[in-house]
């Protein structure tokens, strides 16, 4: 059995899955200000009568990481950086404590300009003097040779608590984004170590001694102490377990619109015959643009919760929430009230508040309680798809990736919409109204995404660069380099760059029979002088495909 969690704005939702479906399920409030309580009463009540020695792992999904960065919580960062030939680095400043620094690496991976160590010990001193405890180290060239981001964090070693470095980020040469993806999985550090840090202690303390995984943005899974390595991989990881828990319901050869309707926001997503779709350059959050890399998904403030206003005669719904709901002792007025006014109750709630909150809407516009309540429901659902149409459109305005492949000439065409969320059956009534689209709700609606969690396979890439005239393969990623001859061939290259991803893929925790492997970018450059070829550069990517894990692959469909 597997413990499947997504921390969301509003609710906590627990699964525990096994071979033959959802064994058990919970839905808890998110205490925002204490993650850790809403996480650990949501495993304990799905456990509570289980034999835990049959639980075989657990993963999470949860909003630490990204509300830090949104809501400027993240902990200060020194960051060191260096430069190749044609690049200023003082432009892509972040944080109060950059420094640019001696040391050039070209775009081959030859050292121009070694480090100056007295610079770099001359910045120690003063970041330790700041009480600054995490460091980033980026160089512009480190994915063709790590060997500065190396020295460096060589020579701050046992200074700081945590060094992380660039090339050990992302295999792709976008340097500001490397800048900023180092940044924030520095300042995210010690709050996600800590956060989980305590998720261990918990399970231990009560038996759970289970390999614990955390879900990415790319809707892939890692272990535990990856994930503490690269914290910022999490961010988003709550719309990736969205669409996950969507993927099993959708249809082959249709394009579908996912949409995860939250008490406090929506999270929407196109699947395209079965595969979601990939957002190729990585995550851009709260102004940072990263090489995190991430499935294509669009947030908005809008969900069961959110604040209802009436103002120069129009109904608006969000972006903020304030509370619970009118029915269950909340502030506002939201789309959940008007459900209970319409008479489509959730549990626990009391509809005597809900029609009361209601009146002085229902003054204002002239119209019956009920009448008020459509029109609120009826603004939700119009925002929801117009964002959605817009959406649509930006990806149609640049080349369409899934996480497979790209497709060339691509133009998504969403026939139908899946709904999955707390309201979604509710959403979903007044969606079909307003909309030629076939609407369905998924199965196990309310906890759809802790399930996507549950299943989600490990996921991984490995970017391998290969110079025959240099003499030298490397994987920075993986800290890997080994000498060549010039009959180094694409094929060895492939071949390497395969058991790497197969070692690192093992290591963060996929299982041996989930290793489905593709190649997602191949390629060979002659390089000349003269008349004649000295030698070939070879550039190889390769990924596990994300995925639902096989020993459970049928679970969701037998719902």
């Amino acid at each position: 059995m597997i413990i499947g969690l997504d921390v969301g704005g509003t609710h906590t939702d627990v699964v525990l899955v096994g071979p033959k479906g959802v064994i058990q399920e919970v839905k808890r409030p998110t205490n925002q200000k204490n993650l850790f309580d809403s996480v650990w009463q949501g495993i304990q009540a799905v456990i509570h009568d289980i034999e835990v020695s049959s639980i075989k792992r657990a993963v999470l999904s949860t909003t630490l990481t990204t509300n830090l960065v949104v809501e400027q919580k993240t902990s200060p960062v020194g960051m060191i950086v260096s430069s190749g030939p044609g690049i200023d680095p003082a432009h892509y400043k972040m944080g109060n404590a950059y420094y640019t620094v001696s040391g050039s690496i070209d775009h081959r991976g030859r050292e121009i300009q070694p480090i100056n160590r007295n610079e770099i010990n001359d910045i120690a001193n003063q970041l330790t003097k700041a009480g600054i405890r995490q460091v980033g180290v980026v160089g512009k060239f480190s994915t063709r040779n790590p060997v500065h981001e190396n020295q460096i964090a060589n020579l701050l070693k046992d200074r700081f608590d945590v060094i992380i470095k660039g090339h050990q980020m992302a295999g792709v040469l976008n340097f500001p984004r490397r800048i900023a993806t180092t940044f924030i999985n520095a300042a995210v550090y010690p709050q996600n170590q800590t956060f989980f840090d305590s998720i261990k202690k918990s399970f231990k303390e009560h038996g759970l001694d289970v390999p614990i995984y955390t879900l990415k943005a790319d809707a892939g899974t890692m272990n535990l102490q990856a994930s503490l390595n690269q914290p910022g991989q999490t961010i988003l990881s709550g719309p990736a377990a969205s669409v996950m828990g969507a993927i099993p319901y959708t249809q082959e050869n249709t394009d579908t619109l996912v949409l995860d309707i939250g008490g406090t926001t929506t999270d929407m997503a196109i699947v395209v015959n079965r595969a979601p779709l990939l957002d190729p350059m990585g995550i851009e959050l709260a102004g940072y643009k990263t090489l995190i890399r991430s499935l294509k998904t669009h947030s908005i403030g809008l969900g069961g919760d959110s604040v209802v206003r009436f103002k120069d005669g129009d109904i608006t719904v969000g972006p903020d929430r304030q509370g619970p709901a009118l029915a269950f002792g909340g502030p506002k007025l939201t789309p959940t009230d008007a459900m209970f006014v319409l008479d489509d109750p959730i549990e626990g709630g009391d509809r005597q508040l809900a029609l009361k909150g209601f009146e002085p809407l229902a003054q204002q516009l002239n119209l019956s309680l009920k009448g008020a309540a459509q029109r609120v429901l009826t603004a939700a659902c119009e925002k929801i798809l117009s964002e959605a149409d817009q959406m649509i459109e930006r990806i149609n305005s640049q080349p369409v990736y899934t996480v497979h492949e790209i497709l060339h000439g691509k133009k998504v065409n969403p026939t139908e919409i899946l709904a999955l969320g707390g309201p979604a059956p509710f959403f979903s009534k007044r969606l079909e109204s307003l909309t030629s689209k076939r609407v369905r709700v998924a199965p196990k609606w309310g906890v759809a995404n802790a399930i996507g969690a549950a299943l989600a396979r490990t996921t991984c890439q490995v970017s391998l660069f290969a110079d025959t005239e240099q003499g030298y393969a490397t994987a920075p990623e993986n800290n890997y380099t080994e000498k060549i001859d010039r009959k180094y061939s694409n094929e060895n290259a492939l071949e390497t760059a395969m058991k790497l991803l197969k070692e690192k893929a093992l290591e963060t925790g996929a299982l041996p029979e989930d290793l489905e492997t593709e190649v997602i970018e191949n390629t060979e450059f002659k390089m000349i002088r003269g008349f004649y070829t000295t030698g070939k550069n070879i550039r190889i990517k390769v990924q596990v495909k994300p995925g639902l894990i096989r020993s459970y692959s049928k679970t969701m469909s037998l719902q």
